[in-house]
């Protein structure tokens, strides 16, 4: 573009100097004011109609007619028959207590015979009353005294169930024997944790189970091993008992008794 004709040259113009402006993107930005125009025009036409419909059908609903219905309900005042109280059932007759026939109860005194003065009841007497703490009048109750048949009447001779034998060494007991102090503790400290270890048991949990009979003294012997994973652990278990001392003797009917115990002990070898 010469330069004489830059000063009143548009932008546009100048923007698309020596460029291909029948491509499309001159003609686009040259029109661009005046589709901006048509569009703004366009859009506020529509609201413009929009808003005028809404307006118009607001008038016409507030003059439309609103129809009122009315209902006449008509009361008609019914009349109640009258009610009749039905009558008082009559109230329960009081039954007077049964009187029973009740002898008084005496103390036996050993006394002489010149001194009685009230003879006790004879049996004969309390066949058929009640003892009680004074003597009333009533009713026999019948033979209250007598024994019926086929019951003792005192004499001769009983026969004794023979005690049955205690066990010399329990296997149930009320409350088993006991370690007296910290068992927890007392492994910690005395087993030997390195033994399955070292006969090479590989890394789990291994579980020993030990039986054994604690005297009423507390002492431990006929030391066994029920369960025995291996390894050396039912050996080591066997030590251990034997230096656990002396153990709380089982319970038996408020007694101490000998008693079979089994002692559970567990072995853990770790991942290393």
């Amino acid at each position: 573009m010469e330069t004489t004709k830059i000063l009143s040259a548009s932008f546009l113009d100048i923007l698309f100097d020596g460029r291909n402006k029948t491509y499309g993107a001159y003609e686009l930005r040259s029109t661009y004011n005046r589709r901006l125009i048509k569009a703004l025009g366009a859009t506020g036409l529509i609201i413009a109609t929009f808003m005028g419909a809404s307006a118009l059908k607001g008038a016409e609903s507030k003059k439309a007619p609103v129809t009122i219905i009315s209902h006449v309900v008509d009361l008609t005042k019914i009349e109640e028959p009258e009610k009749i109280e039905p009558p008082a059932p009559p109230p329960p007759k009081q039954q007077e207590p049964q009187k029973i026939a009740t002898e008084k109860f005496v103390i036996p005194k050993i006394v002489p015979d010149e001194k009685v003065t009230t003879p006790p009841p004879s049996q004969e007497d309390l066949v058929d009353v009640k003892i009680g703490l004074e003597h009333l009048e009533g009713e026999k109750m019948g033979n209250v005294a007598i024994p019926p048949d086929g019951v003792p009447d005192g004499k001769g001779i009983l026969e004794m169930k023979p005690k049955e034998k205690q066990p010399e060494i329990f296997e149930v007991v009320q409350v088993e024997a006991s370690y007296p102090g910290d068992w927890h503790r007392f492994l910690t400290t005395n087993l030997r944790g390195e033994i399955p270890v070292d006969n090479g048991a590989t890394p789990g949990k291994y579980q020993v189970l030990v039986q054994f009979v604690v005297d009423v003294n507390g002492v431990v012997s006929d030391i066994k091993v029920l369960k025995d994973p291996g390894f050396g652990m039912g050996d080591e278990a066997i030590r251990v008992i034997k230096k656990s001392g002396k153990w709380k003797a089982a319970i038996q009917n408020g007694y101490p008794v000998k008693a079979y115990r089994k002692q559970p002990i567990t072995f853990e070898v770790l991942d290393q």
